[in-house]
């Protein structure tokens, strides 16, 4: 693989002064790469300075069409053309709204509405599938297909010809616009684990600082592969914005069913991820290891890789080279978050060469808050805290717990139409308020312990905080998922119980099935309740049969469940 340095992220005041700053700093290099099929031998390239004319030119059409100042719905999977309108709808000043497609077409159509847009960019599939209940709705004329064929004018390349043509005639008009970092750029909706979802009012001046503050703390490799949903901030900021900061290559995945295939091609350095990726590709390591019946081999190696590192010896690259082959041989780091990310699935990477960065954010805060660094991580914390960041705990306990609270460059304008929701949303001192329960340590380094949504507070009076209490039972063999909760009657009276409710994994119930489930967990609660404090003790087990209810990022939606224990 070509190696290079990537150089400091310098600061930018809008999307349209990065875009021109980076295609002269990094003209030599591939922006981004995909392939049209995912059977395809050779990716396309596209370089920084191509990408560079294609947002300008589609600058140049949106501008030409009256949109400059327009609320714009992009709704889609990752593509090149998604994010050549990302871009675009950025740098010419009006306001994107990135929307997720898997949504129902009801729901698109009344956030499309709620959002007051007046175009809307969108897949073939969307067009298929919503666009027509999305128009019935909400009247909009103006439709820009993503991936329709280049001679029909309402097509994405089309537009992007247009302006093409008329730049190279001399039209400068849209780089005429002026600009306001300051000014809302990007209405996100928040997918939402615990309720509906509201509109988060971001600024370029938001998304940028975050950015540049992350860039300049975490070193990352020259090239990446992109396939987290591209509409959250988590996917579209750290993933498509970051890496043009630093000159990286960014190759956009055809899906998670290509993903191991892709990474055997493109041998990418790093990648951004959830939690979900990092937990299937320790299942596919350990099945292989019980196929070869290596189970005993691999946990010998392991420790001796772990002695000799303590000796100053790094072996770990030619130790588990097999294992790490499979995801193309060149893949030493992570970035995580979008979901909690438990210390085992960590440490298991870290044994075999994979460094995993923990990190926490929250879209309203566009949407990085703290991460760990590549050489300065801390056991059970999601990092130090951003330089754009100041952070404090709210109301604390006796052990320092309190509400996360943030005030920063990168915190949010407000809710979108809510004056109620954006007044409650801050402190009297203009501190966002998360809603995430955690502390920092005397070393400033901050821990998240759970959602204020999620606390039980027990007729005590004490406080059980369920991802606590999941994160240790998700360590049990055949875990896929576990929520911890207060059983409720089917009338809305508390019990008091707290239930463990377990969806067993995919190799479990192939073994077992679900009629051994009670039977094979129960001495593991047995177990766990054998040394927890008293109000933390487990006092119903439940076993699912269907996953968790999901949204995008695969964080479960903890208001949908049915808590009733009667």
């Amino acid at each position: 693989m070509k190696q290079y340095p990537l150089y400091p992220a310098e600061s930018y005041a809008t999307v349209r002064e990065m875009m021109e700053s980076v295609a002269k700093k990094y003209e030599d290099r591939i922006a981004y790469s995909y392939r049209k099929r995912p059977s395809d031998a050779e990716a396309v390239r596209i370089s920084y300075p191509e990408l560079r004319e294609d947002v300008a030119a589609l600058c140049t059409s949106i501008h030409r069409n009256g949109l400059t100042h327009a609320h714009i719905a992009l709704i889609g999977k990752l593509s090149y053309p998604w994010v050549c309108s990302y871009f675009s709808i950025l740098a010419v000043g009006a306001v994107i709204v990135p929307l997720d497609p898997d949504w129902t077409a009801e729901d698109l159509a009344a956030t499309v509405k709620r959002a007051d847009c007046s175009a809307v960019f969108c897949s073939a599939e969307i067009e298929k599938t919503k666009l027509s209940a999305i128009l019935a709705v909400t009247g909009i004329s103006t439709v820009v297909r993503l991936d329709a064929d280049a001679e029909e004018d309402d097509s994405l390349t089309a537009w992007i010809g247009e302006g093409a043509k008329l730049r190279h005639a001399g039209d400068r008009s849209y780089e005429s616009t002026r600009l306001q970092p300051d000014a809302m750029s990007m209405l996100a909706f928040t997918s939402g684990t615990t309720g509906q979802g509201k509109g988060v009012m971001l600024s370029q001046k938001a998304i940028l600082s975050d950015i540049t503050a992350g860039t300049q703390v975490i070193h990352v490799t020259p090239k990446t592969v992109a396939v987290l949903p591209a509409h959250h901030t988590f996917g579209s900021n750290l993933s498509l914005v970051g890496h043009l900061f630093l000159g990286a290559e960014i190759y956009i995945s055809s899906g998670i069913r290509y993903l191991l295939k892709e990474l055997k091609a493109e041998k990418p350095g790093h990648m951004v991820l959830v939690p979900l990726y990092l937990e299937s590709f320790r299942r596919r390591i350990e099945d292989a290891i019980r196929e070869k019946k290596m189970e005993k081999e691999f946990s010998n190696l392991v420790k001796v890789s772990n002695a000799l590192r303590k000796t100053g010896v790094d072996l770990r690259r030619k130790l588990f080279k097999g294992i790490l082959d499979t995801f193309g041989g060149e893949l030493s780091l992570v970035i995580c978050g979008g979901a909690p990310l438990s210390q085992n699935l960590i440490e298991f990477f870290d044994n075999i060469g994979i460094t995993i960065l923990n990190g926490y954010g929250i879209t309203e805060c566009a949407p990085v808050i703290a991460v760990n660094r590549n050489r300065y991580q801390k056991p059970g914390r999601v990092g130090m805290v951003l330089p754009v960041n100041t952070v404090k705990i709210r109301e604390p306990n006796e052990e320092g717990e309190g509400e996360i609270c943030v005030k920063g460059n990168n915190v949010m304008l407000g809710y979108y139409k809510d004056a109620d929701a954006t007044e409650a949303a801050f402190d009297e001192d203009g501190y966002f308020r998360t809603g995430d329960i955690g502390c920092l340590d005397e070393e400033g380094w901050l821990s998240v312990t759970g959602r204020i949504k999620n606390l039980i507070i027990l007729a005590n009076g004490k406080n059980v905080y369920p991802e606590e209490i999941e994160s240790a039972l998700s360590s049990i063999p055949g875990v896929a998922d576990v929520v911890v909760y207060e059983g409720i009657s089917r009338r809305g009276i508390a019990y008091n119980t707290t239930v463990a409710e377990i969806f067993p994994s995919e190799d479990y119930l192939k073994a077992k099935g679900i009629e051994d489930a009670y039977a094979y967990f129960h001495p593991f609660i047995q177990e766990y309740n054998r040394t927890a404090v008293p109000y933390k003790k487990i006092g119903l087990l439940k076993v699912r049969t269907e996953d968790f209810p999901k949204n995008t990022l695969r964080k479960i939606m903890r208001f949908r469940m049915d808590t009733s224990i009667d």
